[in-house]
């Protein structure tokens, strides 16, 4: 089922700032009995990316009821987008602005329904730099899609990104992490790439378990020199990197301890 503005249908405004300029963020969520999981770490991330962007965020419990109601009985997917809205040619800012919200369900992915070891690679695209937007979930991801058309090969589940420096930032649609001697290691994400709700949940789980964190400007070579390095996102939870490029890593006990972590507190 899709919803935009309340209503049951598939059709937005041809002017939609979303569609003229990425103009917008989203959330993409799972799903459990038609119920949102993560909830409040997911609408906290939203309202602020939208506070970032100076657009108007709906009400949680409004927003979270139409959630429920497109929502897939067993297990699924929900995404939401909301952009600027309508406006006239031009980048300013509509004087009246009115928030487009979509909602769609759809059924939850085969790669998220078992915890299997991945293979990766390293991408060629570069991230740019822009403080400004790094760590919101913006519309703007045409990064993410060339990056993200650099491979065909179906055993390649992942690609990794640096910016345009050379640190590591993240995967094409995941958040990174490696430990490392005991401490738990994730780039810096002030500069860019999306700060995913997994990923903010890992470190607030990391946290509660005594775990060192180290978040900072990492290069290549020291996630190679990890122990053991995993992917996160709210789909498919914590996966372990077993091969990357030419690097292969045996298990060192990090992702069962993460992924059990990153659901202890349910809503």
């Amino acid at each position: 089922m899709i919803r935009v503005n309340g209503l049951t249908t598939d059709r937005v405004n041809a002017r939609d700032r979303g569609l003229a300029y990425g103009d917008g963020v989203f959330r993409t969520l799972r799903t459990e009995a038609g119920q949102p999981v993560w909830w409040a770490d997911h609408y906290a991330k939203l309202e602020a990316d939208c506070s970032a962007l100076m657009l108007d965020c709906p009400d949680q419990a409004e927003l979270r009821a139409e959630v429920c109601q497109v929502a897939e009985a067993g297990q699924g997917i929900v995404k939401i987008v909301l952009t600027r809205g309508a406006g006239a040619r031009g980048y300013a800012l509509p004087t009246e602005p009115a928030t487009t919200c979509i909602v769609l369900a759809s059924a939850l992915p085969h790669h998220a329904q078992n915890f299997d070891d991945v293979h990766a690679r390293w991408c060629e695209l570069k991230l740019a730099r822009q403080p400004r937007l790094a760590g919101i979930k913006h519309l703007n991801r045409l990064e993410n899609v060339l990056a993200r058309a650099e491979w065909d090969d179906p055993t390649i589940f992942e690609g990794l990104l640096c910016d345009d420096s050379g640190a590591v930032i993240s995967g094409v649609m995941s958040n990174v992490f490696w430990g490392k001697g005991g401490a738990l290691f994730t780039p810096d994400l002030s500069q860019c790439g999306v700060a995913g709700v997994a990923r903010m949940r890992l470190l607030r789980a990391a946290a509660r378990l005594g775990i060192g964190i180290h978040t900072g400007r990492f290069l290549p070579a020291e996630l190679l020199a990890a122990d053991e390095v995993m992917i996160c996102n709210s789909v498919m939870g914590v996966r372990r990197l077993a091969r990357l490029d030419d690097t292969i890593w045996s298990p060192a006990g990090w992702t069962l301890t993460l992924n059990n972590a990153l659901y202890e507190d349910l809503d």
